[in-house]
C-alpha cells in the first residue's frame, strides 16, 4: 500500500477526494507519513428539508483528527451540474450520474484551488472485497477480479472524463498492478466475515492508529453519503430516469439475451428504466434439452414477446453441444452487431458463474460491454420485485423435489413465493434450474400472451412440463 501511494505522489499540487471512509482515510494517512502537502475534497448536497450529508459530517470529524486540510463544498442546486455533467459521461444511468455528481463538484473546486493531480481510493472495494455481492460468492478473488475488469465501463470512463474536463490527473494507488496481484492471491476468506467486509483494510487502518469508529465504518454508496441521491429523487419526483432524460436521450444501445423467462426480461427491463436502448433481443434455440447454457421450455414463444415489445429478434440454432454451442453464441452476438450497431449486451444471470463467464469472454472478443443487473440480488428480493413491477408469468417445467405439476401454468404470485420460500433446499429464483419460466405480460409488453391450448406432460412426480400447443397476443 505504501508502495502503491508513494510512486504516484506528484510534484505538482495534490488533492484527495475524502469521504472520511476507510479507503480515502488510509490514503490520507500515508501520505501524511510521506509529509505531502494536500487538501481533502468532501462534497454534499443539502437543502431546507434535508440534512447535512453523511459523508461530509463523518469526513469533517476524520479530518479534524487527523488534523487533515479539509474543504468542504455543499450546494443546493444540482441542475447546473447535471448540465455539465450528463453529456460528459454520455450517460444517465441512475447510479452512475449519482456518483458523479460529488464526484464533479469536488473535482471542480480543486481545479479552482491550482490542483493539477486528484488521488481517490477507487478500488478498495474490488480488491479487499466490500461489496455485498463478494459475501454471497463462492470464489472471493474471482468475483473480485471480475468486478475489476468491470470497472471501465463502470467507474473508470466516467471518472476520467470528469477529470480530464476539469484539467486534472487522476490517480488510483489501489489499482496499483502489484498490489492488485499480491491482493488477489489472499485467500478469500481472510477478507470477509458474517459481520463485515473489506477485513484486511480494515486491520491495516487499526496499524496505522486509527480509532474504531474510523477503521470499522461501514460502506456508504457515494450517491447516498453525499445526498446526491436525494437531491436526484427531489429534483425528478422520484422518476429519476425519467428526469434525468432530458438532459441526454439515449445511453449505449444494447442486444438484450433473452429466452422468455422472467429474469432475461426483466434485466432487459430494468436497464430501459434506466434510459437504455434494447436494440435487438437475441435468442439461442437449443436442439439439447438439457443445455448448460440456454433456456429451452416455450423458447418458440419468445417470437410473441418479441412482437408484444416491437423489438426485432434474432434466433440462432445451436446442437447444445457443451462449450461448443459458444461459437453459436459468438455468431449470433457478432451479427446483432453489425446488424443493429449494439454496443453491448444484458444478461438475466443472478448467480451462474458458468454462463457469465462464457459471456464475459465472448462479448469482450467482440468489443461489446455485458450488463448483469441482477447479478446476485437476493434470490426472494428479486422474483418478489419482479411480481411487485407488474410481471406476470407462469411456470413452464418444474425439475426438483417439492415442486410438482400444480406449479405449472398458472400466474406465480407473492402468496406462491410465501409457499416457495418453505420449500427446503430450493433457490426460490430457481437460479439451480428447479423450474422454469415465461413472462406472458409486462409493464414493456404492448400485448399480453394468451395461451389457449396447452398439455402437461409428466415424467416423474417432480419432473414436469407444459408442452403450448396455441398461444397468441390478446
Amino acid at each position: 500500500m505504501f508502495e502503491a501511494v508513494k510512486k504516484r505522489i506528484p510534484k505538482k499540487k495534490l488533492g484527495l477526494l475524502f469521504s472520511g471512509g476507510i479507503d480515502s482515510t488510509i490514503l490520507a494517512v500515508i501520505l501524511k507519513e510521506f509529509n505531502v502537502d494536500f487538501t481533502c475534497y468532501v462534497s454534499g448536497f443539502y437543502s431546507e428539508n434535508i440534512k447535512e450529508a453523511e459523508d461530509v459530517i463523518f469526513a469533517k470529524k476524520v479530518a479534524k483528527e487527523l488534523n487533515l486540510d479539509l474543504k468542504v463544498i455543499e450546494i443546493k442546486d444540482i441542475k447546473p451540474y447535471l448540465e455539465k455533467i450528463i453529456p460528459l459521461i454520455e450517460d444517465t444511468n441512475v447510479t452512475k450520474v449519482g456518483v458523479a455528481l460529488p464526484f464533479f463538484v469536488a473535482c471542480e473546486q480543486a481545479r479552482k484551488d491550482g490542483c493539477k493531480v486528484i488521488f481517490s481510493g477507487l478500488g478498495s472495494e474490488e480488491i479487499f472485497a466490500g461489496y455485498e455481492r463478494h459475501k454471497n460468492s463462492n470464489d472471493i478473488n474471482k468475483e473480485c477480479l471480475s468486478g475489476l475488469l468491470k470497472m471501465y465501463e463502470r467507474d473508470l470512463y466516467r471518472d476520467d472524463v470528469i477529470t480530464m474536463y476539469n484539467n486534472l490527473e487522476l490517480r488510483l494507488p489501489f489499482l496499483d498492478k502489484k498490489l492488485i496481484e499480491f491482493v488477489l492471491n489472499i485467500d478469500g476468506k481472510y477478507k470477509i466475515n458474517e459481520k463485515n467486509n473489506k477485513l484486511i483494510l480494515r486491520e491495516i487502518g487499526k496499524d496505522l492508529g486509527l480509532k474504531k469508529e474510523i477503521y470499522n465504518r461501514k460502506k456508504r454508496a457515494a450517491q447516498y453519503g453525499s445526498n446526491f441521491h436525494k437531491a436526484l429523487k427531489k429534483s425528478g419526483k422520484r422518476d429519476i430516469s425519467g428526469y434525468l432524460k432530458k438532459y441526454y436521450s439515449y445511453n449505449l444501445r444494447l442486444g438484450a439475451l433473452v429466452s422468455g423467462g422472467k429474469d432475461s426480461i426483466y434485466a432487459m427491463y430494468v436497464m430501459m428504466k434506466q434510459n437504455y436502448k434494447i436494440e435487438c433481443l437475441v435468442t439461442i434455440k437449443s436442439k439439447n434439452k438439457d443445455s448448460f447454457m440456454y433456456h429451452t421450455p416455450t423458447i418458440d414463444l419468445v417470437r410473441l414477446q418479441a412482437d408484444s415489445l416491437g423489438i426485432p429478434l434474432i434466433i440462432q440454432e445451436t446442437w447444445g453441444e457443451k462449450e461448443k454451442e459458444l461459437e453459436d453464441l459468438k455468431i449470433v452476438l457478432k451479427l446483432a452487431k453489425k446488424k443493429y450497431h449494439i454496443d453491448g449486451v444484458v444478461h438475466g444471470g443472478l448467480f451462474s458463474d458458468y454462463q457469465r463467464k462464457r459471456i464475459e469472454e465472448i462479448c469482450d472478443s467482440l468489443g461489446l460491454k455485458i450488463f448483469s443487473p441482477l447479478w446476485h440480488m437476493d434470490q426472494e428480493k428479486e422474483i418478489r420485485e419482479v411480481i411487485r413491477n407488474g410481471f406476470e408469468f407462469i411456470i413452464t417445467k418444474v425439475a426438483c423435489d417439492g415442486l410438482d405439476k400444480s406449479w405449472l401454468g398458472r400466474i406465480i404470485t407473492e402468496k406462491d413465493v410465501d409457499k416457495l420460500v418453505k420449500i427446503k433446499g430450493i433457490n426460490v429464483a430457481f437460479e439451480g434450474g428447479e423450474a422454469e419460466t415465461l413472462v406472458v405480460n409486462c409493464p414493456i409488453f404492448s400485448k399480453k400472451i394468451d395461451i389457449k391450448d396447452y398439455e402437461i406432460k409428466c415424467e416423474k412426480l417432480y419432473n414436469a412440463h407444459i408442452f403450448i400447443k396455441k398461444a397468441m397476443l390478446n
